[in-house]
């Protein structure tokens, strides 16, 4: 498909049968199709299957677990402390059994050595901490006093010698935090939204400068950070993990800070397009203010999403069978419990895009509504009508849109613990590959996601399949190469950036909650988790711009396929008839057409007129 004036044509699909040299082509086109059937019912029936099935095997879980296993500990016997437990049957389990409900603390003592040795370990469930004058209360537990390093290695002593186990108490200890940092994650991100939306020139300087400020910052914050670490004379396990993960975040910083400095310096005579593009998307959501609040619901949904996988996967870790293996008793997990954890996962992937990608056909589908309307003014809700045809027609095809890159970040996910499992940490040819293969996924990933949210742009437009949209979405992104590089991308880059300056500053807040809070073993992964949800909130709130410039985007190619801006005007603007003409001047792309071709001596007719 060629751009305006352009000599090569696509077809667009759901028009085939239509005879452009009619008297009536003119009008052949008023806006998002209206006779629509649904599309893709097979995705929506392995969603409902894959959740039946999920429920099915958390229920089993649940069946042969005990979440206060998580909460409370249990002692070498599996007695839960604060509880009455049950008798087993079998002789070898005689062990277990007996009123512990005044027994309300773990206590852990390993024969006077500070370093763990499971085989010296006592845990037992006491009634006191007081009754023991070296150890302290802290959430059920009784905490050793007399040095960090039992302190922080207190929480591998309790059973739970797996990595799932310590993440589970980690989330258990730090929750109130991660719930904190969602928050400020969705303040900061609908306030950048509202000032983009009335302050679209100054907010991209700001949204440049504050990125690489905050990169600066926290580069040099990781760095300090770890260098006292690593000055201190005494470290213990968790302490090296501390310093460890700084390190890392410090080479994350350092390498994002230098490519995004870069990115900004050769793109710096591109902010006045950008900034341009982003008023004239500011025009569609004038017109349909409600869609800045739209991802309020998608947040709220996010956060069922995420807190239902957390509350699965804590149920999940505390489920299991009372086994013995010396010296004490443990709660051992069967092939189908181990195979939930991944089954949870990979569903969490699934409905976290699913969710995302509802967000996307709504925008989509009220944006294309507004742009194929010649009288904007009056337009009969076109938020609704594209959430009703969500509903009625297309959630079949988000699921299989979703799924698709949810199997792409579950294989990723895989590899890596494959990774972790597999390789030699002396084998550099394993690393390389599995980092050559890590990369190569998340560009496919990337890419997949890119052609999805343009085969949603299509199925709102036509009301076609998603294989079928995706196909036309393809045509259209390969046809106009040049401008998805010159135009579409410079505000993507501008969104971009303004997730990871939601993300680092979620990251410094949160490197404050977790420093100093006892008894987290782990805290990348509480950082991460807080980097990641905060990634997802800061992409539903962006994506109202994302969407809104994607989507008049594909409109505007699709607008010049129908029309030839003469004896059809376009259903664009006179202000996006400008800017890709001055962005095509700026930045020396445009489409091809015949040298002969008079562009600037035609006047093009536009919605406007």
């Amino acid at each position: 498909m060629g751009g305006c004036l352009s000599t090569e044509k696509v077809e667009p699909v759901g028009r085939e049968g239509v005879d452009r040299n009619s008297p009536d082509a003119k009008d052949e086109f008023d806006g998002p199709v209206k006779g629509r059937s649904c599309t893709d019912i097979i995705g929506i029936i392995l969603l409902l299957g894959f959740t039946i099935a999920l429920f099915v095997l958390v229920g089993r879980c649940m069946k042969y677990g005990d979440i206060d296993r998580v909460i409370y500990g249990y002692d070498n016997c599996g007695n839960i402390c604060g509880q009455i437990n049950t008798k087993e049957e079998d002789p070898k389990l005689s062990c277990k059994g007996g009123d512990y409900s005044s027994k309300k603390y773990l206590l852990i003592k390993e024969a006077g050595k500070l370093i763990y040795n499971p085989k010296n370990v006592n845990k037992e469930c006491v009634e006191d901490c007081a009754a023991y004058p070296d150890y302290q209360k802290f959430l059920h537990r009784c905490i050793p006093k007399k040095s960090s390093e039992v302190v922080n290695t207190f929480f591998s002593k309790t059973g739970f010698k797996d990595f799932f186990h310590e993440v589970s108490e980690d989330l258990h200890l730090a929750w109130r935090e991660l719930v904190y940092l969602a928050l400020i994650a969705l303040v900061l991100s609908l306030g950048t939204l509202f000032a983009l939306r009335f302050f679209a020139g100054l907010m991209i300087w700001v949204i440049l400068i504050g990125s690489c400020g905050m990169g600066a910052i926290g580069t040099v914050y990781a760095w300090v950070v770890y260098k006292n670490k690593k000055d201190e004379q005494t470290m213990s396990d968790i302490d090296a993990r501390v310093a460890t993960t700084y390190l890392v975040y410090a080479i994350i910083t350092t390498v994002a800070t230098v490519i995004m400095f870069f990115m900004v310096l050769v793109m710096r005579k591109r902010i006045k397009l950008v900034a341009e593009l982003f008023t004239e998307a500011g025009k569609a959501v004038a017109k349909m203010p409600l869609l800045i609040f739209e991802p309020l619901l998608t947040f709220a949904a996010l956060f069922v999403v995420i807190g239902l996988w957390l509350f699965f996967t804590i149920w999940i870790e505390s489920s299991g069978y009372l086994t013995y293996h010396e010296p004490s008793f443990y709660y051992k997990k069967d092939f189908a419990m181990k195979f939930t954890r991944w089954y949870n996962l990979l569903g969490v992937f699934w409905m976290t895009q699913f969710v995302i990608g509802c967000q996307h056909m709504i925008i989509a589908g009220s944006v294309a509504t507004w742009f194929f309307t010649r009288n904007k003014d009056n337009m009969e809700s076109p938020i609704l009508t594209s959430a009703t045809n969500l509903v009625r027609y297309h959630l079949g095809s988000v699921a299989l849109g979703s799924l698709f890159i949810a199997l792409v970040q579950f294989v990723r996910a895989v590899l890596k613990r494959v990774e972790d499992l597999l390789s030699d940490p002396q084998n550099e040819l394993t690393k390389a590959l599995f980092k050559c293969c890590q990369c190569c996924l998340l560009c496919f990933e990337k890419c997949l996601a890119y052609l999805t949210r343009n085969a949603y742009v299509e199925i709102c437009i036509y009301g076609t399949n998603f294989c079928e949209s995706g196909q036309q979405a393809f045509k259209v992104l390969v046809n106009n190469a040049l401008r998805v590089a010159a135009i579409n991308t410079i505000g993507d880059f501008i969104l971009f950036l303004t997730k990871v300056f939601v993300v680092l500053a979620t990251l410094f807040f949160g490197t404050f909650f977790f420093e100093n809070r006892q008894g987290i073993q782990h805290m990348w992964v509480l950082l991460s988790l807080a980097c990641i949800f905060a990634y997802f909130v800061a992409h539903c709130f962006m994506t109202v711009y994302e969407m809104v410039i994607d989507t008049i985007f594909i409109c505007f190619c699709e607008d010049c396929e129908m029309n030839d801006g003469l004896s059809k005007p376009y259903f664009m603007s006179k202000n996006l008839m400008e800017f890709v003409q001055n962005s095509n001047k700026v930045l020396k792309v445009g489409d091809s057409q015949p040298s002969d071709t008079p562009t600037a001596d035609i006047q093009l007719k536009s919605a406007d007129d």
